[in-house]
């Protein structure tokens, strides 16, 4: 979908229309959930803190997020997709894959999936047609707003090779700078190198951007694809400074954990705490269970277990995080595993 949340808030307030707005909390900390097109010329972006934004464009409308409205939509979005194929992968809200290799014309189903979701939803949606999932993404973004790109084999290679690297899929500003002190500007500088370099630089990455620069992606669109976790997320308007404070925010973190948890039906065995401190280092500690994490005490007890003093060190907190992971069968032990790590 084309700036998704941003489309829907403007569709809903035709006010709104032709203005710069980005969806955000309008707090000293809140970040940009999404942001018209308008307001992306002048350089504001997901993900941006919202006091950022405000410094690039001064007249950006800000609005607040109505994510029930957003899964409504999405709703009748899917619905759409289910008509053309059983085949279809959700990645988020407002984006999946679906394979179409059943039809005459992948590019004939994309022009009636885009009027469907027009005519239903009254948004805009951007599609990209190609023979594997790396091409589709990549021709997808090529030509936004309601955009329709068909990459064919005969094509792949010189489109590649024309990129610049940020324009793949997975990397990041932090990816492209270290990309660009390897000299790697474009999809050719990628093709160019060795398997063992591109690994050397860029540990298990590396072998993904070896075969995306030779357009390989062997990977099927798979409709039941299981969710890798659930989780929840606050970030604070001043640091918590001192660790009974910071504990004394687990649960109202877990209160709205354990809600997402029953409405996502999922019931997984590991917690994630993330910790972020004032200085944006982030850390993360997990802890497994030998039961499914649904009940709230339970929950709270293993995240205290988790928050100690000595992780803490005393720096200032910026954001508390936690998720449920490893959606898998019970071990037979029963017994709780402690699995630490950290980035």
């Amino acid at each position: 979908m084309d700036a998704f949340y941003a489309s829907v808030e403007i569709r809903d307030q035709p006010s709104l229309r032709g203005l710069a707005v980005a969806v955000a909390h309008q707090s000293r900390r809140g970040v940009v959930l999404t942001a018209s097109y308008e307001a992306r010329a002048y350089g504001v972006r997901s993900a941006m803190p919202t006091s950022l934004a405000l410094q690039k464009c001064p007249h950006l409308t800000l609005v607040p997020p109505r994510m029930e409205v957003y899964k409504r939509v999405s709703d009748v979005i899917r619905g759409v997709f289910v008509r053309y194929t059983d085949l279809v992968e959700p990645l988020s809200l407002d984006e999946a894959y679906l394979d179409v290799s059943q039809h005459p014309s992948g590019t004939l189903i994309a022009r009636a999936i885009k009027a469907d979701i027009q005519r239903e939803a009254q948004l805009t949606a951007s599609a990209g047609v190609s023979f594997n999932k790396f091409l589709a993404k990549l021709a997808s973004d090529l030509h936004k707003p309601n955009g329709l790109t068909v990459i064919r084999p005969e094509e792949a290679d010189a489109l590649i090779a024309s990129l610049p690297v940020e324009a793949f899929h997975g990397v990041g500003p932090a990816t492209k700078s270290r990309m660009h002190e390897h000299q790697l500007f474009t999809g050719a500088d990628l093709k160019r190198q060795t398997l063992s370099d591109l690994t050397r630089w860029f540990g298990a990455q590396g072998a993904h951007f070896h075969r995306i620069s030779h357009g390989i992606d062997d990977r099927p669109v798979d409709p039941d694809r299981e969710r890798k976790s659930v989780g929840v997320e606050r970030t604070y308007e001043d640091d918590l400074r001192h660790f009974a404070e910071i504990q004394a925010a687990l649960p109202g973190l877990v209160a709205l954990l354990i809600p997402r948890l029953k409405r996502a039906e999922y019931s997984g065995r590991s917690l994630v705490l993330k910790v972020k401190f004032a200085d944006r280092s982030i850390l993360t500690r997990r802890l497994t269970s030998g039961l499914p994490l649904t009940d709230e005490a339970r929950v709270l007890s293993l995240a205290r277990e988790l928050l100690t003093p000595e992780l803490l060190a005393g720096r200032p907190v910026r954001l508390l995080g936690l998720s449920v992971q490893n959606q898998r069968p019970a071990s037979t032990s029963g017994a709780q595993v402690p699995l630490f790590s950290s980035s």
